[in-house]
């Protein structure tokens, strides 16, 4: 008999956070208003930026893409967490599994490189600022862009095309609430080595780049910044920087924590926590930590209303 008719599954059973109906119908409250909030704050900062002529620049471009990712992660995993916590079926197709997984991929690895290259933009206007619009050009901006999509791309294709591979033999339940690698090689009956060294090296290769980038580039304006003589000169290029140095921490600390492991080192409750906070919280801390603490971005809301206010006026 055909091997793969024994092993190929049609649907997955995604278990969840929790068997408790009433803490799924808490979370299911949280989540919801999360993704209301991350939703409207990522929307809102694309509206903006793209608005707002003064904010047209390199920094706010990948800021906006940046809001696009998260906006994207929401919309990618919220919405059938939701489902499932409401419902009794936790079914989950094959191919809606692995669509998840790819975007989860994908994502995740653009978001990696897009953190470096606000780094490396904050490293240029601070460390060469007489040359940063000769440098950060609108060509090179959107050639990064582009590397970095593709490169996400690539690598999501990749990983899914060696998971597709595997087989399932006694189980289709997973003990997740979304269709993550770990979760899902958990369920082979196959060896699954080759493919956790696969996932390690592109996990791992786009960690390590980025992580070096952004590295390299806080050192060189640590080093900037302590030249400077004033303390406001100090305390003004530091701010440029906090708001994505706690977003950075944020993401890679969890990312970090989930894929950077053995998978016989997966714990349920631990990567599920992590899984949370990456996928459904940070896209929504985002945009909050980049408007509540720049200045440029609340100036452009209340340029903005005030254009919406006058308008009004003339009606």
């Amino acid at each position: 008999m055909d091997r793969r008719n024994n092993t190929h599954v049609s649907d997955f059973i995604l278990m969840g956070l929790t068997e408790s109906e009433e803490i799924q119908l808490v979370l299911f409250i949280i989540f919801l208003i999360i993704y209301l909030v991350s939703v409207q704050g990522n929307t809102g900062m694309i509206l903006i930026i793209h608005l707002d002529l003064q904010l047209h620049t390199p920094m706010y471009f990948f800021l906006s893409h940046l809001s696009f990712l998260d906006l994207t992660y929401s919309t990618a995993i919220t919405p059938k967490t939701l489902q499932n916590l409401l419902t009794s079926t936790k079914h989950i197709s094959y191919i809606s599994c692995f669509t998840q997984m790819y975007f989860l991929i994908f994502l995740g690895t653009v978001e990696c490189f897009l953190l470096s290259l606000m780094a490396y933009d904050r490293y240029v206007a601070i460390c060469n600022p007489l040359h940063y619009s000769v440098v950060m050009s609108k060509r090179l901006c959107y050639s990064l862009i582009f590397g970095s999509y593709f490169i996400g791309f690539t690598n999501s294709m990749i990983n899914v095309l060696f998971m597709s591979r595997l087989d399932f033999c006694d189980s289709n339940v997973i003990h997740h609430f979304l269709c993550d690698t770990s979760p899902i090689l958990d369920l082979s009956c196959t060896d699954t080595r080759g493919v956790e060294i696969t996932i390690f090296i592109f996990a791992g290769s786009t960690l390590m780049v980025s992580l070096i980038t952004i590295s390299v580039s806080y050192l060189s304006i640590l080093t900037t910044v302590l030249k400077i003589t004033s303390t406001s000169g100090k305390r003004k290029a530091f701010s440029t920087c906090a708001s994505h140095l706690l977003g950075v921490t944020i993401f890679y600390g969890t990312t970090i924590f989930t894929y950077l492991k053995p998978r016989k080192s997966y714990t349920l409750g631990k990567d599920q926590v992590a899984s949370v906070f990456y996928t459904i919280v940070i896209p929504m801390l985002n945009p909050l930590i980049y408007s509540l603490r720049n200045k440029e971005v609340k100036n452009a809301l209340k340029r903005l209303m005030q254009k919406r206010q006058d308008f009004r006026q003339l009606k």
